[in-house]
This record gives C-alpha cells, structure tokens and sequence, in this order.
C-alpha cells in the first residue's frame, strides 16, 4: 500500500523541492527525513505508473516487503497541527508499523448474542413475576410490570424494523416475529447463520473502509475490504447497540426501580423478583456500557477504537455504581414522598428533553432531512422526540456521554464539553444529597432494623466512587485521550488557578559562584 503524503512532508526531504512534488502522480514512500534522507531511499519519488505494477522494480509495495524501506504515513487531527515540520519518524526516529489492506474477517457477534439473551432473561423473569402478583391479587404492580416489560418490547421491534428497513421488502415470516415480539430473537439467528457462513467461500467486497489507528503515539491509516457478509453483520451490531440502550433505560431501569420500590414495602424479596431485579441491572449496566462506546465511535468516527480490558472493567464499575446508588436513592426518598416523587421525576424528564429543542430554535437552523428519506416533515419530528426522549430517561440516571444537537447532521455535538460534564455530575450529586437527607429525617418505622446513618454515607460514597472512576477512565483509560486537547487534569487545573489571584510568581535562580552564598528575598 502507497500513501500520499503532505507538501510539507515531502519538501522535507533532502534534495527535493515543494515544486517538485506538486505533481498528483507523484508518491512518497520514504519515511527517513533530514540528513540523508536521499540518498537513503532508492528511487523516493516513484510515478503512480510504477507503483502501480506489482512486478516494476520500482514498485513500492516490493520494497516494503524487502524490508528495504518502511512506508510514509501521515500525521492527522491535533498532532498533524502541533507536530508540522517535526518529520515522519516514530516516537523513536524509526518506521511506523505498515498499513495493510488485507480484507476484513468477521467476528464472533458476542454482543447480538448477550443483548437477545438479557431480552429474553428479562422477558422470562418478569412473566415468572407476574403470575406470582396474579396468585396473590396484586393486579396494580402486575399492571405495572407488565407495562414495563411491553413498552420498551414494542419499541425494539420498531427499531430492528426501522434499522433492517424491513417494511420496503416481503418478509413476512420477520415481521410476524416481530409482531409476536420475537424479533430479536431471529435476528439474532440470522447473524449467527452470517457469521457461520462467512469466510468459506470467496466473496467480493463491497466497499473499502478506512480508519486510522493510535499506536503509542503516532497515527497509522488502515484500509480493509468489507465484504457482504461483514457488512451485513455490521448492520446486524448497530440495530442491536441501538436495541440495549432502549432496553436499559426505557424497560430495564423502570423496572428495577418498581421492583425495588415494592421490595421495602413489602420487606420481603422472592426469588422470581431478585432474578428480575439482577437481570435489570445487568441490562442497565451493559445499555451504559454500550452508550459509552458509540459515543467515542461518533466523535472519533475516523479512528478505529478498541477498548482495553481495564478500560471495560473501569466502565464496568462507573456506570454500575452510578446508576444504582441513583436508582436506590430514588426509591428511598420515594416510600416517604410518595406524592413528591412524580414532580421531581417528570422536572428531570422535561428539562433534558427540552434543552436541545430550545438550543435547535435559537440556532435558527432547519431540521435534518437525513433522518430517512421517505419521512415527512411530520415524520422527522417524530423521530426526533422519540430520540430526545431516550436521551432525556438516559440523563435521568447516569450521564449519556453525548451531548444532542439537532441542527447537526449527526445529530450529535462532538466536542469533548468538560465543562457541562462537570455540570451535570455537581447538580446529581447535589440533588441525591437534598433527596437522602430528606428521607434519613423523615423516614418511618419500615427501615427500624437498618444502620441508616451508614446508608446514608454509603449511598453518597457510592456515588463519588462512580465519579472517581469516570475520572480515571477519561485521564487514563480513554482510547482516544492521546487526541485530547485538554484533559481531566488540565480542567481541574483551570479551575483550581482561578481561585488564586492573577499573576504568576517569578522564578529566580541565584547565579552560581563558587564559594559565595545568595539568597533572594
């Protein structure tokens, strides 16, 4: 593979003009700059005729594989800015890792195959639960729970629909599934059937992808060949990635906090309601998960990202104690403010799902029409409250990781705002502060039999160990943190420095004189 490098890049190197490579067939393929850097790459310059033909001299893919000269790759975002002039060398001054363009293999769809079993956990343990509440006469929370098991239900069909676009084709066994809610569940089979398929027989590639790569602190630009097979796989991983958020905060989260509200009402824990209640918060902890990681693939959308396993582990522990210290905190503050638990539920829903709608007004701009083409106007606006919804119940319970914008193209603001990070978390703790200091003075007889100044303290403890683990994942963990242009630390900087008085002290060094002491005063 040859890559183009910048003007700058080939002026740079020792006998060639910037006039000289103004010609669009000419490519670079040396990575030695400065010096030498000539007469040590044979034949620098190469026309694209050369490098063309697998079998000239010249060509520079036979180079590489000589081992007589490392390709040039390039530079790009904040590091291509900072770094113009600085050479084409590695950390080290030597050859950045080849880029290769072998074609793309299809992955185990370990992710399709964990969401439809949570779907189907879920599904089974809230129907266990139910004809338990329908022995005992409880029709109220068996009403509830089944609202909260068919809502979101309706809504993932919807989803995998909309996604697959299955209503512009005849398949009419995929929707009956749908329709009977069983969709996720042949989707799921017709991955496995892909994946099972794919890679026996040769197939042509339909489109070639290219993503670039951080390597210990430089870029590589990597080309794949994406086949049928990998492709269809790939569509199959977003309508489910889409398919778990839904699940978590519009079913599972829901549930797990009725569940958990008629747990201390009734101070007794069945067996069916604690596997519903795990199973609920599993879901909510992989839909955060989920969420964390299709916000760094739409803000890095040119990078390939992979997260480490102490990166996973780090989310892991984040999001699961954030959301349920809130989740218990709501409970709690719930069985004695019975009445006052709706207004403040409903303030937290209308605030966040208003605040992009009035930033789109005053913007001034249109809607997107890139929503779907056959949508109207109407439709559009459709889509786009239903959208603003799931991002205001995501809020409601931990942080999105996103920021909406709908005069955007993608819908998504993505600049990394450290600023209403930092908003958000202070106000969250701050209400779960007011909200378990009113129930420790105003709680009843229920909770007689529990330490609940240590509930108290460890509630609030829970939830600043969540923060202190979202700290560590961004200052430490973050895949892309190296693109950066302020980090965690540079933000607690600033907002330390601020409350010192301006001015920067000035360091002065006594001059060195042998045998003489000075002092500065």
């Amino acid at each position: 593979m040859v890559f183009v490098v910048s003007r700058s890049s080939c002026s740079a190197l020792e006998g060639k003009t910037l006039s000289s490579c103004r010609d669009r067939d000419c490519f670079c393929v040396g990575a030695a700059v400065g010096g030498d850097a000539a007469s040590k790459v044979s034949g620098g310059f190469i026309p694209s005729s050369a490098a063309d033909k697998p079998d000239s001299p010249g060509n520079a893919s036979s180079l590489v594989k000589r081992g007589k000269l490392c390709p040039g790759w390039r530079r790009g975002g904040a590091e291509r800015a900072g770094r113009a002039g600085a050479g084409m060398d590695g950390p080290r001054g030597g050859c950045p890792p080849a880029a290769t363009a072998a074609p793309s293999r299809a992955k185990l769809p370990l992710g399709i195959v964990f969401s439809t079993a949570l779907f189907c956990g879920e599904g089974a343990a809230a129907a266990v639960l139910c004809l338990s509440y329908g022995h005992s006469d409880d029709r109220f929370w068996l009403a509830l729970t089944v609202f909260f098991v068919l809502c979101p239900s309706v809504l993932v069909q919807l989803t995998l629909i909309f996604v697959h676009r299955d209503l512009s084709r005849d398949r009419p066994l995929v929707l009956l599934m749908h329709l009977l809610q069983l969709g996720p569940i042949i989707r799921c089979m017709e991955a496995l059937v892909v994946y099972c398929w794919s890679g026996k027989e040769e197939e042509p590639y339909v489109t070639i992808t290219r993503k670039r790569r951080l390597r210990k602190g430089y870029e590589v630009e990597m080309e794949q060949e994406v086949g049928h097979s990998v492709r269809r796989l790939a569509t199959h991983r977003n309508a489910f990635k889409r398919m778990a958020v839904i699940q978590a905060f519009l079913g599972s989260t829901p549930q797990l906090t009725l569940q958990l509200y008629i747990s201390i009402l009734e101070k007794y824990v069945p067996a069916a309601r604690a596997v519903l209640m795990g199973i609920c918060l599993v879901s909510v902890t992989y839909g955060a998960l989920v969420c964390n990681i299709l916000a760094i693939q739409v803000k890095y959308d040119d990078y390939k990202v992979q997260l480490r396993p102490l990166a996973f582990l780090c989310i892991v522990l984040w999001r699961s104690l954030e959301i349920s210290t809130r989740v218990a905190v709501l409970v709690l503050f719930s069985t004695v403010f019975k009445h006052w638990i709706i207004p403040i539920a409903l303030a937290n829903l209308l605030v966040v799902f208003f605040l992009p709608w009035v930033q789109f007004w005053r913007s001034g701009t249109h809607l997107p029409d890139n929503i779907e083409k056959n949508f109207s106007r109407v439709g559009t606006v459709v889509v786009l409250c239903a959208f603003t919804l799931l991002y205001a119940s995501i809020n409601m319970f931990c942080w999105s990781a996103v920021q909406l914008k709908l005069a955007d193209r993608d819908l998504i603001d993505k600049s990394q705002n450290w600023g209403r990070l930092a908003i958000y978390y202070v106000a969250r703790l701050a209400e779960n502060t007011a909200l378990v200091i009113l129930w420790y003075f105003f709680k009843t007889d229920v909770y007689e039999n529990i330490c609940t100044p240590l509930l108290v303290v460890q509630l609030l403890l829970g939830y600043c160990l969540g923060i202190y683990f979202m700290l560590l994942f961004f200052q430490y963990l973050h895949p892309c943190r190296q693109l950066f242009r302020h980090n965690v630390a540079d933000f607690l900087h600033c907002v330390c420095c601020r409350r010192h008085p301006p001015g920067t002290p000035l360091c002065l060094q006594p001059p060195y004189e042998p045998g003489v002491r000075h002092s500065i005063v």
